[in-house]
């Protein structure tokens, strides 16, 4: 049997069946390094995000038998990683971190790569900002593409409650990001006034 042609939910239900750890790895191989990402943006701390990784499939494991088809195994699993990211931040009250996608890129443009790279700095600035039940519902919405509805699904409110967070998130984000660029204003002026005072 080829396992790498199964899906998520076949390995599940095998794993289940027979308790072979060999459908587990194939999960695992698959997840492993996305949950670790997911676990990267909360904390910027490698170390930090590989031992969250680690015990989040621990949760996997104890909790698998839970697990219903009526959402994708990958939805399910996300949800398992936002809850316990948040929770563990609500724990240590560590909400301003880093959002890191390495695989997100504002512009491929290489004449406007230093542009592109001054408003990425900035957005993450503007995420390091806010809390991270906002930065969660951003992630799932824009860096996972989950529908409102797995949203709702995922973290058990209804779809207006979704849209409504989304909202707010993302006004919040907004608000962050444009109070970022307006710092950076002042900055620039004040430096370009210096420059020309002392010529």
């Amino acid at each position: 049997m080829n396992l790498k042609k199964l899906s998520d939910e076949r390995l599940v239900s095998l794993f289940i069946e027979s308790q072979n750890n060999s459908y587990f790895e194939q999960l695992y191989d698959r997840y492993a390094d996305k949950i670790y990402r997911k676990c990267l943006s909360f904390v910027k701390d490698e170390a930090k995000a590989e031992d969250f990784t680690h015990d989040i499939f621990m949760k996997l494991v104890l909790n698998i038998g839970c697990y219903k088809e009526t959402a994708k195994f990958s939805t399910w699993l996300y949800s398992i990683t936002y809850n316990y990211c948040i929770d563990q931040l609500r724990i240590s009250k560590r909400y301003n971190e880093h959002l890191i996608d390495d695989n997100f890129d504002l512009i491929d443009n290489d004449e406007e790569a230093e542009l592109a790279e001054m408003e990425d700095h900035r957005l993450r600035k503007a995420l390091q900002q806010i809390v991270a039940e906002d930065k969660s519902i951003l992630m799932m919405k824009y860096q996972d593409e989950m529908s409102i509805k797995e949203i709702s699904n995922t973290l058990d409110i209804s779809e207006s409650a979704v849209k409504m967070r989304l909202l707010r998130a993302k006004d919040k984000l907004k608000k962050a990001y444009l109070e970022s660029l307006f710092f950076w204003g002042i900055i620039v002026t004040k430096a370009i006034h210096v420059f020309f005072h002392h010529e």
